[in-house]
């Protein structure tokens, strides 16, 4: 009996350290590149089913604030869709609170929690994809599964399963090169326990110190679409005003 109890506990602290060493290297991951700000331009190519595209020119600015992340997405074009302005908080509770300012209703709207896993703007990425790019580690539970090559590296393969029920994906997977921590690729999964989407990141380049991804590809599979953002500009620690990060924003344009 004694030897059975050294032998399960044993196992258990195997799997203890396990899901340190997970969580080591999504921690690692996140903070991989560090900031005071991000500023970007980039042209997002969206790809139909039939294989006929649309294009569309954003800029997008970050910045922490005294919750968590803070981002601002604006559209410059085309027509149908420039000036339009989605903000994303993270709160004190959390969670992220989103808004959007659409110039064919004319007002800022707030994005419901039954909305986030809608698309955004048409685009293969959900209200909750743009949010999660800053996701809290601690909201997954994370599992080191194997380490494998993928685009000629040797990389961690990470499982992370959702604690909140509510969540759109049940758990993704994700591959994190073993030694610089760059991710090159996560699969996102429904309820089901189907692959629902990919996310791709390449083209890595050095930005001001940072190996950057230059390009990220995001596909949802069971519709055959994709949507690919092509990085045109990227600036690190320009200063951004604070009051880009608000809902008066979003509806005007200008930070007062």
């Amino acid at each position: 009996m004694k030897r059975n109890l050294l032998i399960v506990f044993l196992l258990l602290c195997a799997i203890a350290v396990h899901a340190q060493n997970a969580v080591s290297v999504m921690t690692s991951a996140k903070n991989r590149v560090t900031s005071d700000t991000v500023s970007s331009r980039s042209r997002m190519v969206i790809t139909a089913r039939d294989g006929s595209v649309t294009e569309r020119v954003i800029d997008q600015y970050s910045k922490d604030g005294p919750n968590g992340a803070r981002t601002i997405i604006v559209f410059q074009s085309p027509a149908n869709v420039a000036g339009s302005r989605f903000l994303t908080m993270d709160n004190a509770s959390g969670g992220t609170d989103q808004w959007i300012y659409l110039p064919s209703l004319g007002r800022v709207r707030r994005i419901a929690a039954s909305e986030s896993g809608g698309n955004f703007m048409g685009t293969d990425f959900s209200y909750d994809d743009i949010s999660s790019m800053d996701r809290d580690i601690t909201l997954d539970t994370h599992t080191l599964l194997r380490e494998e090559m993928l685009n000629g590296r040797n990389c961690h393969v990470i499982e992370s399963v959702s604690k909140d029920a509510s969540y759109q994906y049940s758990k993704s997977i994700t591959w994190v090169d073993k030694e610089n921590f760059i991710i090159y690729k996560s699969e996102m999964y429904n309820r089901r326990g189907e692959v629902m989407k990919i996310m791709e990141m390449s083209d890595f380049r050095n930005i001001q110190g940072r190996l950057t991804p230059m390009q990220t590809k995001i596909s949802t599979v069971s519709a055959g679409t994709s949507t690919t953002i092509f990085m045109e500009i990227m600036k690190y620690d320009d200063p951004i005003p604070e009051g880009v990060f608000t809902t008066a924003y979003l509806e005007t344009g200008r930070a007062r």
